[in-house]
């Protein structure tokens, strides 16, 4: 085949790349958008290198660059670009350029380690090398890990006018919501190449994000200018409109980039999977698909599809307002309790945020964590026990977590509150606000549920490792260690305590509404508080210090990282190592340890170590106060609350041991003993209801003798008073057993009594 005229002058003699020209070209249509010019060109290319080979490390390079551009749906392509450049480097190994696109092309097919060791080798020859470390600031980005930032910006010490690292930073400042920053810096990439794309979107996404329409038409008219049909620029949008949790909108951005480039991988990539996330199930599999079949190297991709696939098996229990969508062995258990649990939160929180949340709600369950990460994320790994993406919600069954670790009631009230909050505040209320109010919600709606005081917050507190309100943001996007993220979650719970305590019930709601009116933090908290951030920061601290004050005082002397110092760390010390030799001397310092510290109520706690101590003693009426210390400032706490109903059954107080065995399911509801003894509580009480639902969870169970839960469960539908399910029941035990006496002999009984003919 010919070459043509561009790609034959490249022959010309002397010229150390025959194939550079035409392959320039290629890539200049392609950020136009002329996606068939540019396939053109780069079929020219890799035909002429098929052809005729390549005489030096920079045509393997060029020829490694033509097949990356044919590279959409055609793996071999891919697999021949990095063997074009895996000579390319064999030839010259001061290729740096073929080095890094062997990089970056194994993190763009998502295959973290070989990206950073292609990354690292660049930066054995050239120590500080910016575009190694950029690659090592986006790799890092892609394992999750909060040295992103950092890394780029060594990047910029080395090179203050890299386009690429500075366009890099502002997303990361964009999407940790610092809007200023995020703009300043983007317009600094601008002043440095104003021809790369990627800087126009960030100053783009800044602009949609916070409302300035000017500089929004102005990175829009920019971008156009590049592309024609800004595909890649509203791609970015969208996914940044996906990180500030404005789904709809996302959804609609994405559509049009797809619009202006059909076979963009990216675009439908974040279509689909944001679809996914707001319940377009149907459309939003067609769209990942098709970006699957352009992109087979997609990890988020193919873990979706195949997550979609293994939720073809999952049954759906629609009932009110809500529809849960859970695993078969989950289903009918788990809808007992979530659905009546989900409808009062509904009720309750409507009335707080003078907002309903739109119906119905979809709710998942999936019980391998790595599901549930998947279908939020798209990857295995994500720390979260649930997520609210609006009026769907997904979250882990309580199976799929160690026992003791997780109360799957407080996790879904937690999760639908997310939808309240971001709907009335038009998806613009901050992550670490709409947390905080969820986690404060938590705290509502039952004994012991939501965030408490802990030993290692306290610590964290006193030694001025938390941060600031006004940079609480930064606790959640950018955490300087591993516990800080869990700590701003209390902290942020806090200041909406704080905000209700100082200015009343309706500030909460005027929060959002202010965020809805399209203010930023500092706007919001002078029209709604009167303060000024300073002022916010100022007043809480003070709050804070003043309301634990006991608390502060014990763990004084103590640090985050040496718990020897402090009253009450020495005193629960010296009082654990006595307890089984001096229990006299024990208890007394446990005593001292629970006044010094009164809200510390974890299982190493003082009230735990008492309660034991009293059984030891024969004082029930003592452990029964010592475990309620325990479990009404402990969501999980299932042996405590399992002991509690043990030791207030024991002592006649039915309603509270009734009241335990509730808050442990909550906890964990997979003993079908646990289940039985609160139906024989309840129906001892008269609380049929009660009995009736726990007699079914037990036959959600699947227990070995099903044909006796069966007729228990008939036994509380009669003394219910509803004879006709009970009927209903018994009729169909006698169908699998026919020679079952009891249910015979229940079944005359309700004929006798005249209720059913």
């Amino acid at each position: 085949m010919l070459l043509a005229p561009a790609l034959s002058r490249a022959q010309a003699p002397n010229r150390s790349d025959r194939y550079a020209a035409e392959v320039a070209q290629a890539e200049s249509a392609a950020r136009r958008g002329a996606r068939q010019d540019a396939m053109v060109r780069a079929r020219r290319v890799v035909m002429a290198y098929e052809q005729q080979g390549a005489q030096t490390s920079a045509e393997y390079t060029s020829a490694g660059r033509a097949y990356v551009l044919l590279g959409s749906g055609n793996a071999g392509a891919i697999r021949s670009a990095l063997s074009a450049f895996d000579r390319a480097v064999r030839a010259d190994s001061a290729n740096l350029d073929a080095q890094h696109r062997i990089g970056t092309l194994f993190l763009e097919k998502y295959n973290a380690p070989e990206a950073r060791a292609s990354f690292e080798g660049m930066l054995k020859r050239a120590p500080n090398n910016p575009d190694a470390l950029l690659g090592l600031a986006q790799v890092e980005e892609f394992e999750g890990k909060g040295t992103a930032m950092v890394t780029a910006r060594k990047a910029l010490m080395t090179a203050p006018a890299h386009a690429g690292a500075l366009a890099f930073v502002a997303r990361l400042q964009l999407d940790a919501e610092a809007f200023d920053s995020a703009r300043t810096t983007a317009e600094r990439a601008i002043v440095a190449d104003s021809a790369l794309m990627d800087a126009w979107a960030v100053l783009g996404a800044q602009a949609w994000v916070t409302g300035d329409s000017a500089t929004y038409k102005r990175a829009l008219l920019a971008a156009t200018a590049l592309q024609p049909r800004p595909a890649a620029f509203l791609t970015a949008l969208a996914e940044a409109a996906v990180r500030q949790r404005r789904y709809a909108e996302a959804v609609a951005l994405a559509q049009q980039a797809v619009q202006y480039d059909s076979a963009s991988i990216e675009a439908l990539g974040v279509l689909g999977t944001t679809q996914l996330r707001i319940g377009q199930m149907t459309e939003g599999r067609a769209a990942v698909e098709r970006a699957f079949a352009l992109d087979p190297f997609n990890l988020w991709h193919k873990n979706t599809l195949d997550l979609l696939d293994k939720m073809r098996t999952f049954t759906t229990i629609t009932k009110g307002r809500f529809a849960v969508v859970a695993p078969v062995d989950d289903a009918e258990l788990l809808s007992l309790y979530i659905m009546p649990l989900l409808e009062r939160a509904y009720d309750s929180l409507a009335v707080r945020y003078g907002y309903r949340a739109p119906t119905p709600v979809r709710l998942e369950f999936f019980r391998q964590h790595a599901d549930f990460s998947v279908r939020t994320v798209g990857l295995t790994g994500l720390g979260a026990l649930g997520v609210s993406f609006g009026s769907l919600l997904a979250m882990d069954t309580p199976n799929a977590r160690e026992r003791g670790t997780f109360n799957w009631g407080s996790t879904a009230w937690h999760e639908l509150t997310h939808a309240f909050t971001l709907g009335a505040s038009a998806h613009r209320v901050p992550r670490w606000l709409s947390e905080g109010l969820s986690v404060l919600e938590e705290r509502r709606a039952n004994i012991g549920w939501g965030a408490r005081t802990t030993l290692p917050w306290m610590l964290a507190y006193r030694a001025g490792r938390l941060r600031n309100v006004s940079q609480l943001t930064d606790g959640f996007m950018r955490p300087r260690y591993p516990e800080e993220t869990s700590f701003s979650y209390y902290q942020a719970s806090l200041f909406c305590e704080w905000v209700e305590l100082t200015k009343g019930a309706a500030a909460l709601p005027a929060l959002l509404v202010a965020y809805r009116d399209g203010l930023d933090t500092p706007a919001v908290m002078q029209r709604v508080l009167g303060l000024t951030m300073p002022q916010v920061d100022t007043q809480f601290d003070a709050w804070v210090k003043q309301r634990f004050a006991a608390e502060l005082q014990a763990v004084a002397g103590s640090s985050p990282t040496d718990s020897s110092g402090g009253d009450f760390v020495r005193l629960m010390q010296r009082a654990v190592s006595l307890i089984d030799s001096q229990r006299d001397s024990a208890r007394t310092m446990l005593e001292r340890a629970h006044r010094a510290f009164p809200s510390y109520a974890g299982d190493d706690g003082p009230a735990w170590h008492l309660a034991r101590l009293a059984l030891l003693a024969n004082d029930t009426s003592l452990a029964v106060q010592m475990l309620e210390q325990v479990t009404s400032r402990d969501e999980t706490a299932y042996g405590a609350n399992k002991l509690e109903a043990e030791l207030r059954e024991r002592r006649g107080d039915l309603t509270g041991a009734a009241a335990a065995i509730e808050r442990l399911l909550w906890v964990w509801p997979y003993i079908a003993g646990d289940h039985e003894a609160l139906a024989i509580l309840a129906a001892r009480q008269g609380d049929h209801a009660r009995a009736i639902r726990e007699r079914r969870a037990v036959i959600a169970l699947r227990p070995p003798d099903l044909t006796e839960a069966r007729y228990e469960l008939a036994r509380a539908l009669a003394a219910g008073g509803d004879v006709a399910a009970a009927r209903r029941e018994l009729l169909g035990i006698l169908e699998d057993a026919p020679s079952y006496e009891n249910a015979q002999q229940l079944l005359l009984e309700l004929r006798k009594r005249g209720g059913v003919r």
